[in-house]
């Protein structure tokens, strides 16, 4: 699998014995407010993600490296829809535009895809943000999409189309 290196981010495959460093990111109630499913409670529940990460066939999806700790996760999806998470200790420094604008690159390089479509809570105004500063478009909005807990969560969709051959610097 590819590494990808940006200033300050290592993107890589999970390794074996990383599932619990996963399990600290995905069992944190901020980073997984917006998230499709409740946080993690055991290092157990964890075992879905860590394994697609590991799979040969998931391979534009990484964990996200900075100075030695695993800070998160994300990549472009079977689906070749973008996704990430990053623990709270780490928002606002930057880093998340950093991971998903390498994985973008590295997507467009590695692929004939004319699109990359993304999803968020509109209520999580961090990623709505990313996704806008990252060029990604509004493309639909579904109310009540996911229920999460007993609740229920609205859903905006976005689409990053390929750029033009005269647009790649």
């Amino acid at each position: 699998m590819t590494e990808l290196r940006t200033d300050r981010l290592t993107l890589r495959a999970a390794r074996e014995g990383e599932r619990d460093a996963l399990f600290r990111i995905y069992s944190n109630a901020s980073a997984m407010r917006y998230w499709d499913s409740p946080p993690h409670r055991t290092p157990d529940d964890t075992d879905s993600v860590f394994n697609k990460l590991c799979q040969t066939g998931y391979r534009r999806y990484f964990v996200w490296e900075n100075s030695g700790e695993i800070i998160g996760a994300g990549g472009i999806h079977t689906s070749e829809e973008l996704g990430f998470i990053l623990h709270p200790d780490h928002w606002g420094k930057g880093l998340a535009r950093e991971g998903a604008q390498a994985v973008i690159e590295h997507f467009w390089k590695t692929s004939d895809s004319s699109r990359i479509t993304a999803e968020s809570d509109p209520c999580n105004l961090a990623s709505v943000g990313l996704l806008t500063r990252l060029g990604f478009r509004v493309t639909g909005f579904l109310r009540d999409a996911i229920c999460v807990a007993e609740h229920w969560s609205d859903s905006v969709y976005f689409t990053l189309p390929r750029p033009l051959p005269n647009d790649r610097g």
